[in-house]
C-alpha cells in the first residue's frame, strides 16, 4: 500500500519479444484494479523500434491467454506473444526428417 495516499499500489512485469534472440522485460507500477492493456500501455511495449502491435498478437499472464480487459494482482507477468512463424508440429517433423538423413 502506498502509506501517502492509501492507494494500493500493484507491481507487475510485462514481457515481449519483438524477434527470436531479442527479449525484454520492463517492470511497472499501477494502481489497484489496473488491467492487463494498462500494464501494456505502460511498458512502452507500443512505442518506439520495438514496438509490438497487441490488436494482431495473444496476450497472457504466466503462460495463459487472457483478454486484455483481465484484471492484474500483485506479481503478475503479462506476456505478448509474437505470432508463431510456424506449426510447431511441422517444425519437430523438419527437425527429424534432418535428422535421419
Amino acid at each position: 500500500m502506498d502509506r501517502a495516499s492509501g492507494a494500493q499500489v500493484l507491481r507487475v512485469a510485462v514481457a515481449w519479444s519483438v524477434r527470436p534472440g531479442q527479449a525484454c522485460e520492463v517492470a511497472v507500477e499501477l494502481p489497484a484494479g489496473a488491467r492487463v492493456l494498462d500494464a501494456i500501455r505502460a511498458s512502452g511495449a507500443m512505442q518506439g523500434e520495438a514496438a509490438v502491435d497487441i490488436s494482431t498478437q495473444a496476450v497472457g499472464i504466466w503462460g495463459r491467454t487472457v483478454a486484455l480487459e483481465a484484471e492484474l494482482a500483485e506479481g503478475d507477468r503479462v506476456e505478448i506473444y509474437r505470432p508463431l512463424m510456424m506449426d510447431p508440429k511441422e517444425a519437430r517433423r523438419r527437425r527429424a526428417g534432418r535428422r535421419k538423413k
